[in-house]
This record gives C-alpha cells, structure tokens and sequence, in this order.
C-alpha cells in the first residue's frame, strides 16, 4: 500500500474550522497530545490501557501490528487549527484475524459475488476485544465530525467497509447519527457490589451453594498438587519474570499451531513506557515456575490501600495472556480467574473484564455485557442485506443474554 504524506491529505469537514489529517503510523501523533485526548473521554475509559499511545505505538514498533502482519495505520486526526481536537487508530486489513468480532460470512459472500472485501478498514486495538473508546475527541459534536469524516474517508479510497469494534455508548451514539449499522457480541465481568468484599471469602459467600462449593473444589484440586502463587506490579517484574512469562504465552499459540500474534519486543516496550499498567501472577511447584497470567490493569495513584472513590473512577483488570508448561488440573481457572479475582478483591478493583467470550466465565462470577460494534458498508445491496442479518442477529443477542441472566452464580438474594 502506498505511503502516506499526512500534509498533503486534508479531508475537509462540514465546518471550515476542522481538517482531517491521516497517518500512516502511530508514531506521527504527539504521543502527549493523544493520552490528552484519552484522559478526557472520562472514567473509566480515560484510563483503558489499551487505547494509551505508548500501546499503539508497541505494537507498532515491536513489528506485532504492522502492514507485514496485515495492520496498515491509517490513524485518523481532527484538527481545530493547531489542536488535535479528535483522533482514531485505523487500519487496513487484508485479512480478519485479531478482531474478535467475525466477519468471515461477509468475506465469504463479496467473493462468492465476484467482489473485493479486502482491503477493510477497522477502527480498533490489534488482538484486543477490550471494550474503550474508539472516537477519541473532546466533545460529542466533535466525536460525530471525525466518525463521519473516517467514512468519507473510506470512501475516497475506495474501501468496501468500516467496522469499528468493542466501542463505548459514546461511540456508539455517534456513529448511529452518521447511519453506521450496529452489531451485538456477548462479554463476561466481574464486578463488585458499591461496597465491595472483605476478602475472597467473603466474595464467595455472595454465590449460591453449587458454584460456591465448585470454585472450592477447583482451588484445592491446585493447592493439592503443590503448586503456589506469587505476583508482581508494574517495576518489580523483573527480566527473568517478563521472558518466562513469554515463553509460557508463546508456547500457549504454539500448541493451537499459531505463531504468537505479539512479539518478545512488544513486552519489552510495555516493561519500558507503561511497566504500571500490568500484574504478573507466577504458578510455582517447588521454587519452581511452571505458569503464568498477565493481566493488565488501569493504573491509578488514588485507591492505593484496597481503596476506591466509586464518584471518580472505576479501577478494572483486564485477563489478557497466560500460558503453561506443564498441565495441572483447574490451573487455568486459578491463575486466570481466582488469583487475579482475590487480587482485585484486595486491592479496591471494581470490575475484571474475562475477554472474548467464554460461557463457562459465569460459574465464577463473570456476567454477561453486551458488547457493540459499528459497521458501514460501500455496496448498497450488501449493506441491505448485512442490516437484515444483524436484525435478526440481534434477537438472537437478546434472547442470549436473557437466558444467562436467569443463570445467575450469585444467591436468588442477590441475583
């Protein structure tokens, strides 16, 4: 694809006061001027670190999200003379893996049409289903200008389709006023009640009998087989902790005969410009590693001592990567859900987002959330089509997460 010259493209919008500039990489935004913007989408997406520049800009510098593997940048920015007033990380894909929202029916189906599907365009974090604000802007005008401006966009390249992914109600709103179609996944969180729990022990006395007894029995089944538990935050995760956690994540892709969609590099960056946002848990037999989680979580300075101000923020852990040389019944339960579960617990976290889907989250105390996405299409009859798909796509959605509801973990109390 061709390289960009972000001076010479200027995308003129309703207003005379606003210019759209598009770069081709992460790298050519004020890394300041964008984490500005973030910081005032407000909580809890001011602090998601997955949208933080120093994220962006590592996987694209690690060589993790680049046009070798099917990520070309396009980053979208709204201009109001001399300040960024919008922005949005957009790619263009030849293929749609690492989205997490499936569109391979569609692929399928401009093909089997004699028609062209890729190269797409997304607005979304590379291999992170992480709900968060995708339309970075200071206001909800200003929010509609740059969604509408990234359509025009596309189709002055010439795009077959937009697909904005795991956005925010902000977002949403939107990209409905500028007539994008709206398309439904289902997530599981945990979330903890406005005054928290004491303890684990506490958390688990909040579920009915049955669920209560099975996490119990999943704990001791690893206790029982030697294994403990330590964790690390931000600096103290050392070197030796950081390559043994991925030779675990690598090996974990590997097995699924896939090659890891991060690179070493990548970790290294993260260890480097933003080592706050993460928490290492390392399974141990013996002195002896075996496993390990890494969960990502929105660095705050308030809330330290297991507190939190619910008025301000909402501190939230993110299960993202684990992997593990060797296997132990329910381990994956205990270092990707129980330690990181306790963890939060201990530390005044109000929510732990589980990651794309995953039914089985709800017997520990993950919910049910329903997710959103926007999407435009150029080919008119297959926009038709695909909104009569998502219509009926959506009831069954609603239907969905209707029956998880009345599968609720928790006491008939408190369900």
């Amino acid at each position: 694809m061709k390289k960009l010259n972000p001076e010479k493209i200027h995308v003129k919008s309703d207003s005379n006061d606003y210019v759209i500039r598009v770069m081709d990489s992460p790298l050519a935004v004020d890394g300041a001027a964008w984490n500005g913007l973030l910081a005032m989408q407000g909580a809890p997406q001011g602090m998601n670190p997955f949208m933080r520049h120093e994220y962006l800009a590592a996987l694209h510098s690690s060589g993790s999200a680049t046009p070798e593997t099917g990520w070309t940048p396009r980053f979208v920015t709204l201009w109001q003379g001399d300040t960024l007033a919008g922005a949005c990380a957009l790619y263009l894909k030849d293929h749609s893996y690492g989205e997490y929202v499936f569109d391979h029916a569609w692929a399928n189906a401009y093909q089997q049409n004699g028609l062209a599907y890729y190269p797409k365009a997304v607005v979304a974090v590379p291999f992170t289903p992480v709900p968060g604000a995708r339309l970075l802007a200071r206001n909800a005008a200003e929010r509609t200008q740059l969604i509408k401006a990234v359509v025009a966009w596309c189709e002055q390249e010439g795009l077959s389709s937009l697909h904005l992914l795991f956005t925010t109600d902000e977002d949403v709103a939107a990209c409905e006023e500028a007539g994008l179609m709206l398309r439904h996944t289902v997530q599981f969180h945990w979330t903890a009640p406005p005054s928290g729990y004491r303890d684990f022990d506490d958390f688990l006395m909040s579920l009915s009998q049955e669920k209560r007894k099975k996490i119990r029995q999943e704990r001791r089944k690893v206790l029982d087989a030697g294994i403990t538990f330590r964790s690390s935050q931000g600096t103290n995760i050392c070197n030796a902790d950081w390559d043994f956690f991925y030779q675990c994540y690598a090996r974990t892709y590997y097995e699924h005969r896939n090659a890891p969609y991060l690179s070493r590099n990548f970790f290294e960056r993260m260890q480097t410009t933003m080592p706050e946002n993460w928490l290492l848990f390392v399974a141990e037999r013996d002195g002896v590693p075996i496993a390990s989680s890494l969960i990502a979580i929105s660095a705050s300075q308030a809330g330290a001592e297991g507190q939190f101000d619910s008025k301000n923020e909402v501190r939230t852990a993110y299960g993202r990567y684990w992997g593990a040389l060797e296997r132990v019944d329910c381990l994956h339960f205990e270092a990707c859900y129980y330690q990181p579960l306790a963890w939060c617990i201990a530390h005044g976290f109000q929510r732990f987002e589980g990651g794309a889907q995953g039914e089985h989250k709800m017997a520990r105390a993950l919910l049910p959330v329903k997710t959103t996405s926007a999407h435009w299409l150029a080919h008119p009859a297959f926009a038709d089509a695909v909104e009569r798909y998502l219509a009926r796509e959506g009831e069954g959605i609603a239907n969905y997460l209707d029956d998880l509801e009345k599968r609720s973990p928790f006491k008939a109390s408190l369900a």
